[in-house]
């Protein structure tokens, strides 16, 4: 089936996260480790920022020619040259000095900032230095215990927790306790509702936030918004663009915002609100990091437990039965790709036959009814079975 059986959420499952280094460096952990969400398990270098100087400008040399004019001519830079190849220097530290008969007229380079002398050269005139290396440092995110330890690498967390996926987000990873500003999944979250007591929280709505409860939230100090949904324009005020929905988690307003529905006014399933309800003011990891093309990434809500729980083979309830039962008429979808994006609706015909869609590719559609009457084809691969 070219579908996606449902956004998760479980109140209680095994989650899982490898970290790894952008590049290879120190694993600062060992198997069997238990670690908090902001526990350093890894840490690396970046090479430093490559820089170059003219030497040639500050000292005021001119070409002189060689032996051979078949040859490039030289500027002589050696001659000048304070320090050595992999020498460091400070900020301002003399790196090449010309004398003068009048030393007044002295000419000398200087070191703009810390660094060390890769290369220079008699031809250009130019010296090479790189910036001293920047140190990264790698977090779990997850509270747990580290599973596995690659070489470094990485670890792998695991946990016990409640998690519960969202359709579309914005921001990339955060902390805070949960905290419920909403009675039912209805309800707005407005601006009124946003007070200091949300600061370093991660705030739970209804059906939607306005670009005005954005701003309040990021004034107020709050980590994350959890709502069922928001308005286009709403969101593209507040980041001040437009946002595509392909690839998101880099961008830095402040906060992290996770829909659990759509766009729109789009009441929160009634099972989630429920969920998110029970679990207030316990520690939530959120990420609303998103890709709906290959590689599907979705925004995620992680509840660690901080007992010991065990997580065994768990039962398939009616629901997740009907979730894998497959596509048929009657059963409620969501479209998780343009130009209906978020749209809700419900499947009222599968034509056998392949259709041809905008890109000239030959697919399976299902026709699906909108909540406004409208009925659309769109490919299988574009909708997602929800639950109420």
């Amino acid at each position: 089936m070219a579908y996606t059986p449902g956004l998760k959420r479980k109140e209680l499952t095994v989650v899982e996260k490898t970290r790894k280094l952008p590049i290879q460096g120190d694993i600062l952990v060992k198997k069997g480790d238990h670690v908090s969400y902001d526990t350093l398990v890894g840490r690396a270098d970046l090479p430093g920022k490559v820089a170059v100087i003219n030497a040639a400008l500050a000292l005021g040399l001119e070409t002189t020619a060689t032996q051979d004019s078949t040859e490039q001519r030289s500027l002589d830079l050696s001659k000048y040259m304070l320090k050595n190849v992999g020498e460091e220097v400070d900020a301002g530290d003399v790196i090449a000095y010309r004398k003068s008969f009048l030393k007044l007229l002295d000419k000398q380079c200087r070191s703009p900032n810390k660094c060390t002398i890769e290369y220079y050269s008699d031809v250009t005139g130019q010296i090479i230095v790189r910036e001293p290396p920047v140190p990264i440092f790698l977090d779990t995110y997850i509270p747990g215990t580290v599973t596995q330890v690659i070489p470094k690498e990485g670890v792998l967390v695991r946990t016990a927790a409640a998690l519960i996926q969202g359709i579309f987000g914005i921001g990339g990873e955060t902390h805070g306790e949960l905290m419920m500003l909403a009675e039912n999944p209805d309800e707005v979250l407005s601006s009124d509702k946003i007070s200091a007591k949300c600061s370093g929280k991660i705030i739970v709505g209804g059906s939607l936030v306005e670009k005005e409860g954005l701003q309040k939230a990021v004034e107020t100090g709050v980590k994350a918004i959890i709502v069922g949904g928001i308005r286009d324009e709403d969101l593209s005020g507040f980041l001040g663009y437009d946002i595509g929905v392909a690839i998101t988690g880099k961008e830095e307003v402040g906060l992290t915002i996770i829909l659990t529905e759509g766009f729109g006014r789009m009441r929160m399933a009634r099972k989630t609100f429920e969920l998110l309800s029970r679990l207030e003011g316990r520690l939530a990891c959120v990420n609303g990091a998103t890709q709906i093309r290959a590689g599907v990434i979705r925004p995620e809500i992680i509840v660690p437990y901080e007992e010991e729980l065990t997580v065994g083979e768990e039962e398939t309830d009616e629901e997740e039965k009907r979730l894998l039962e497959g596509l048929k008429p009657g059963l409620p979808v969501r479209i998780i790709g343009q130009p209906y994006f978020g749209a809700l609706g419900q499947v009222t015909k599968l034509p056998v036959e392949l259709q041809k869609i905008e890109t000239e590719s030959y697919v399976r559609v299902l026709q699906v009814e909108l909540e406004d009457g409208r009925k659309v084809l769109v490919p299988r691969a574009n909708v997602e079975l929800i639950e109420e």
